[in-house]
């Protein structure tokens, strides 16, 4: 295994381009860059960019991971460049894209169902909780559409990977990797994400493990807000994430899969009002909306919670709002640099611990 960052939220990731990135991401010690999607690599699919880009990942020892965009049919309006690359015909864009992808033999691929909208807080957020279309007949329609693009992954050799999303539950995506079939189709495990569908993370890692191919490591505070749970993003080993537990789960179904941080973001390069992000857990309606979520799943969750609730009244974490304020003053480059390698430092620490299987760190 190897840690990276992501190739998006690596700091002055827009200013420097992807070559320099990759440059920037060896000064800090990764092994590596996650492109959310080849057309952050290169808009025009353009053939000689992408191969000038992967030959200097290979000089410099480092991983290439990239993606497609949103496979849900009811989400892919929010995202014109996918039929745009395909002229207006976007299983043609995806294939474009798919193709673009193999021939820098980038055959891991992320996809996702769905965008979180931060205009809403609680539930409407979430493309889960439409009320023109049910989030049923979204997930009918993303398997259709990853039925279509199935043989193309197949000719190719390429894994389109769901990521455990905002709005996507671990239940749902075993399911759609069983269907789809997992020859061609896999997860992208986001260790924190789940915690927004009330699922504890190390019991999602269990479920989701046989077919995690890539991965996006990140942590956060879960804490009470009145009768909601209040999300934020923290450094890995400053959240309710467990990598003692999870890491070893990953590591013994795929020990060469990439961890990749995925890390706050400057400020310095997306100035905004951060979204404050909160979990209904108690709302009926947000319970109604999971009905895998077992009693017993739901009590261990509760217990985390609880527990790092001790620690934020003792003072050794700081809650979320203190936090937020100071991310809004203060949290920029060095911010940023820090947060990144402080998150590598803890899952590299608990690889050599356990003596799980990693590569020698870049120099």
């Amino acid at each position: 295994m190897r840690i990276g960052v992501d190739g998006r939220k690596i700091p002055e990731a827009a200013k420097r381009g992807p070559v320099a990135s990759f440059d920037h991401g060896k000064e800090l010690g990764m092994e590596g860059l996650f492109f959310r999607t080849v057309l952050d690599i290169s808009p025009t699919l353009d053939i000689g960019t992408l191969k000038e880009i992967k030959a200097r990942a290979d000089e410099l020892g480092m991983y290439m991971e990239a993606g497609l965009g949103k496979v849900n049919p009811y989400a892919t309006p929010e995202a014109p460049e996918l039929r745009m690359v395909g002229n207006g015909d976007i299983l043609l864009g995806f294939r474009r894209m798919m193709e673009a992808c193999a021939a820098i033999d980038c055959r891991e691929l992320w996809v996702a169902t769905a965008n979180y909208k931060p205009a809403f807080v609680g539930r409407f957020a979430y493309d889960r909780f439409r009320t023109d279309v049910t989030w049923a007949e979204q997930l009918e329609a993303t398997a259709r559409f990853l039925k279509k693009l199935s043989p193309i992954a197949r000719d190719l050799g390429i894994h389109l990977n769901l990521e455990t999303h905002e709005e996507i539950t671990s239940f749902e995506l075993v399911r759609l990797v069983e269907e789809v079939g997992p020859d061609t189709t896999g997860i992208v495990f986001d260790t924190a994400n789940v915690l927004q569908r009330g699922e504890h993370p190390v019991w999602s890692a269990k479920r989701v493990a046989p077919y995690v191919r890539q991965t996006h490591i990140k942590d956060a505070l879960i804490a009470y807000d009145g009768a909601v749970l209040d999300f934020q993003m923290r450094p890995c080993g400053a959240g309710v994430v467990d990598f003692r537990q999870i890491l070893p789960i990953l590591a013994a179904a795929n020990p060469t899969m990439n961890l990749t941080i995925e890390n706050y973001e400057s400020f310095t390069d997306r100035p905004r009002t951060p979204p404050k992000m909160v979990i209904e857990i108690a709302d009926p309606k947000w319970l109604e909306g999971h009905p895998d979520l077992t009693p017993e799943e739901y009590a261990a969750y509760i217990e985390m919670v609880q527990a790092y609730g001790r620690r934020i009244a003792a003072g050794e974490i700081m809650d979320r709002a203190t936090y937020a304020a100071w991310a809004q003053a203060n949290f920029h480059y060095d911010e940023t640099v820090q947060y990144i390698q402080q998150s590598a430092a803890h899952v590299r620490s608990i690889c050599e611990e356990l003596g799980l299987p990693l590569e020698k760190k870049a120099a």
